[in-house]
């Protein structure tokens, strides 16, 4: 195999798959990318046995093959060479030869035959979406992590559903992690997609994390789902995932927001104050109180460990006084994705969750359960 190519071709790609080679597996080959010629484009495929890719990008072939090399070494040798054009040769024993006459490296490379396959599905109904749109749906979702140690598939994926209401076809997306939820949705979808026989779709978090990185701010992407896959498709890349097994959780009582105590802040006001409050807080004292009487937001933070502090916001309340306790970083990280300058606040007591929501934009809504201290 011989081939010369463009940096700028190829060192986004190299980049954006380092998360996939980058996590550790049971086989050592997987922290390495194949590399095939294929007619006048060279393919590129990486897997860490959950979340696959595949891409192909413009070359000029001098010899057809195909190598497997480490993906964080020649990710770093393409990133820091010196010259736009770089030449990539395999030699004896699968060694690759990457450089020019003036820069040259070789690397010990593994034999491809032992590269895990990845599906290859056919015959999918794609839904057709708008990749930033898609991508922020995303966001919204994997924000709500889940712990390094949790084995529940409802907490480590996010359910992907299209629903139907009043005749509009939705796609949904909904994420927990037991101390808050998040759904987005995504109207004036063109079709909808069947979720073949099964219930319950739950994609992996770190899947989708992978998947956001590819995503652009124009254009289009198909996604789809076969054969316990999640597909994403993009003109010339694609993205497989492994979908986890299990339920989730019904969600639509905890998902119905009345009108009582609804309460209309601004948002960047609002946060400024939770950050403010959010100085005094550790791993032990992660809670502030919040409490709402007479047109009054009362945010207190006390800390035995480093101190207090207190903040007064006004509001339009004439409910009954409520006090509560909250994780202030929930709320950091929601206003974080809500376009409006005003967002809605729905507090019902101490005992149920606070929804949050953009005046303007009903596709998105969090849930945050209170704390108890």
């Amino acid at each position: 195999m011989k081939f010369k190519i463009k940096k700028n071709n190829i060192i986004d790609v190299l980049s954006r798959v380092q998360g996939i080679t980058g996590r550790k597996s049971n086989l050592a080959i997987t922290e390495n990318i194949l590399i095939q010629t294929k007619g006048d484009k060279i393919f590129i495929a990486a897997t860490d046995l959950e979340t696959g890719f595949e891409g192909t990008y413009p070359s000029k072939i001098e010899s057809d093959g195909i190598v497997t090399i480490n993906s964080k070494k020649i990710y770093e040798i393409v990133k820091n060479f010196p010259s736009d054009d770089i030449g990539f040769e395999e030699v004896d024993n699968r060694w690759l030869k990457i450089g020019n006459e003036n820069v040259l490296f070789n690397l010990v490379g593994m034999n491809p035959d032992d590269f895990p396959e990845i599906p290859h599905i056919d015959e999918i109904n794609f839904l057709n979406l708008n990749s930033y749109d898609f991508k922020k749906m995303i966001e919204k979702t994997v924000m709500v992590s889940a712990p390094t140690e949790e084995k529940r598939a409802h907490i480590l994926g996010v359910k992907f559903e299209c629903i139907e209401d009043d005749g509009e076809a939705i796609l949904r997306m909904i994420s927990t992690d037991g101390k808050r939820l998040s759904k987005t949705d995504y109207f004036n979808i063109e079709e909808k997609i069947e979720i073949s026989e099964k219930d319950t779709v739950i994609i992996p978090k770190k899947g989708l994390n992978e998947v956001a990185k590819f995503l652009n701010h124009e254009g289009k992407i198909k996604v789809g789902i076969k054969d316990n896959n999640f597909i994403v498709k993009k003109e010339n890349e694609t993205i497989i995932i492994n979908l986890l097994e299990g339920e989730f959780p019904e969600y639509g009582d905890i998902i119905s927001v009345g009108d009582d105590n609804v309460i209309e802040v601004d948002k960047d006001s609002f946060r400024m104050m939770l950050k403010r409050m959010s100085i005094l807080t550790s791993d032990e004292y992660k809670g502030v109180v919040f409490k709402f009487d007479k047109n009054t937001l009362v945010v207190r933070a006390a800390n035995p460990e480093i101190g207090e502090s207190k903040e007064n916001m006004n509001i339009d309340f004439k409910g009954d006084p409520i006090e509560v306790a909250f994780n202030p970083q929930f709320f950091i990280d929601t206003l974080s994705f809500i376009d409006s300058d005003h967002v809605f606040l729905r507090i019902v007591d101490d005992e149920h969750p606070c929804f949050i929501q953009g005046k303007n934009d009903k596709s998105f809504l969090s849930v945050i359960m209170p704390m108890k201290i």
